[in-house]
């Protein structure tokens, strides 16, 4: 029979296992952490053409496991989707640069400043993933772009060989969107350059069979893209959001420590019967440590005990970490689940080394600070208005009365601090970074909604505006009870 783990065991896999890098952008998809839930299933199928999330639930992972060959093939196989076996998959546009592919961001702000439409530029990007002869390079974009202009038959007709050609091998050609806050930082032009990929990817669904784009996008720009295309509402219809819930969280944390490469993940196997061996050496959860609460509950507690101190009325571990890092929406991101778990194990390990438990519950704690300074940080770098419309609420509690909100933001002149920022995000000119901004920064109710609408903000039944710990805490504003805001 294998024997337990010990805490110190535990805190070994734990520290092996859990991923170090917790930037979507750096942390590939291998065969040990592609993880396959089923409500993820939809945003896989050939016909979902929009797949919405947050940043952090997932959409460039998924982005490039359809790129990947091996990957994609176990996705197919667990999520029994026969078509995703016969694709012929092209990178749209992305977070690498690839000037033979796609126009990097600076060269979009150009091309745009020149003159050149959304839909020129994505069909001209769609015909170098089929292969029209005429525009490979070493022609540029500038060039590649005005030859599609002005050959619109040549545009159709390698279209309807493609699809033609696509049906006859049984296969589809599938043109991939990612890192679309990357494309433009005005939030008007990011949105037009949106709307663009929405029309192509409409049109590809109603005029072709074999030719499907999957468009990976935060909800707030899809929102924003229909400003300029109210026809992408088409797509709605079957459009995909990557939502995790608590089951689901979990089992991405145990199938992490099982597919560790460690001795530690056998004997963590060896702790709930079920475990099966799948493609490579990868393992699958058993039926009830993936979606039964009871079953995950009895073994996260194995690993950090079942209450967050003495009794109950402290909490239950479980659900207490995913409560606290839940944002107004009421979605937890993986990336900020991993990201508390592994701070706990570091915190439990310099602080609290005799502990019984792998992980104690003051780690939970700080961990829930370390997810809620990176998600801040995150934000300010996607959405840096964000940070200008929250700072004003430093040290105050939440919730807090509405009046009291627009009178903060009206004090702090809140308005005239985002068109400031916003005319350096465009004075900067060749910058790499995006900064994208509110749509009404001079209309506060509509501010609160957007606010809403991104998580980062929610409104109570008594009208009173909150904030979800996993802002409030970094954004250094308190609520009384609450775990408490990081300190400046």
């Amino acid at each position: 029979m294998t024997a337990p783990l010990g805490a110190e065991e535990y805190r070994d896999l734990l520290t092996a296992a859990l991923p170090d890098a917790q930037d979507a952008d750096t942390v590939e998809p291998t065969l040990s952490n592609l993880f396959t839930p089923d409500s993820h299933r939809l945003a896989l199928h050939m016909d979902t053409t929009v797949v919405r999330g947050g940043r952090g639930v997932g959409k460039t992972f998924w982005y490039r496991t359809l790129l990947d060959d091996q990957l994609r093939e176990v996705a197919a196989e667990e999520y029994r989707i026969e078509r995703l076996r016969n694709l012929k998959v092209h990178p749209g546009y992305g977070t690498r640069i690839a000037p033979q592919l796609y126009p990097s961001p600076n060269l979009l702000r150009s091309l745009l400043d020149a003159g050149v439409t959304p839909y020129d530029l994505w069909n001209t990007v769609l015909l170098v993933a089929l292969g029209q002869p005429e525009i490979q390079q070493p022609m540029q974009w500038p060039e590649r772009i005005e030859w599609v202009r002005k050959h619109p038959e040549e545009r159709d007709l390698t279209i309807a060989e493609a699809d033609r050609q696509a049906m006859a091998e049984k296969a589809t050609h599938l043109i991939l969107f990612d890192a679309l806050e990357h494309l433009h930082r005005d939030r008007g032009q990011a949105d037009r350059l949106v709307a663009g990929i929405l029309q192509l990817a409409l049109e590809m669904r109603l005029g072709t069979r074999n030719i499907r784009c999957k468009i990976f996008i935060r909800p707030d720009m899809f929102d924003g893209a229909l400003l300029h295309f109210p026809d992408a509402s088409k797509l709605t219809a079957n459009a995909a959001s990557l939502k995790w819930s608590t089951t689901n969280l979990y089992g991405l944390f145990f199938h992490y420590l099982g597919n560790n490469d460690s001795g530690g993940a056998g004997r963590f196997r060896a702790l709930q019967d079920g475990w099966t061996e799948h493609t490579h050496g990868r393992h699958l959860l058993p039926p009830a440590l993936l979606g039964d609460q009871g079953t995950q509950a009895d073994l996260f507690s194995r690993l950090a005990g079942a209450y967050m101190g003495a009794n109950f009325r402290k909490g239950i571990t479980y659900t207490w970490l995913p409560n606290h890092l839940m944002d107004g929406v009421e979605q937890v991101s993986p990336r900020s689940f991993l990201n508390a778990l592994g701070m706990a194990v570091n915190e439990t390990r310099s602080d609290y080394a005799a502990h019984p438990y792998a992980i104690h519950h003051e780690g939970i704690r700080r961990g829930v600070q370390s997810a809620s300074r990176t998600r801040v940080g995150e934000i300010r770098e996607d959405m840096p208005w964000v940070h200008t419309a929250i700072a004003p609420l430093n040290g105050q509690q939440v919730p807090i009365d509405q009046n009291l909100l627009l009178g903060r933001w009206g004090e702090a002149d809140l308005t005239a601090q985002l068109q400031r920022e916003a005319a350096r995000a465009s004075a900067a000119g060749s910058g790499a970074e995006v900064r994208t901004g509110p749509r009404y920064p001079d209309d506060y109710l509509r501010l609160i909604d957007e606010l809403i609408a991104l998580g980062v903000m929610r409104r109570r039944k008594d009208g009173r505006i909150d904030l979800p710990d996993v802002y409030r805490i970094a954004f250094s504003i308190g609520r009384k009870g609450g775990v408490p805001k990081v300190q400046s």
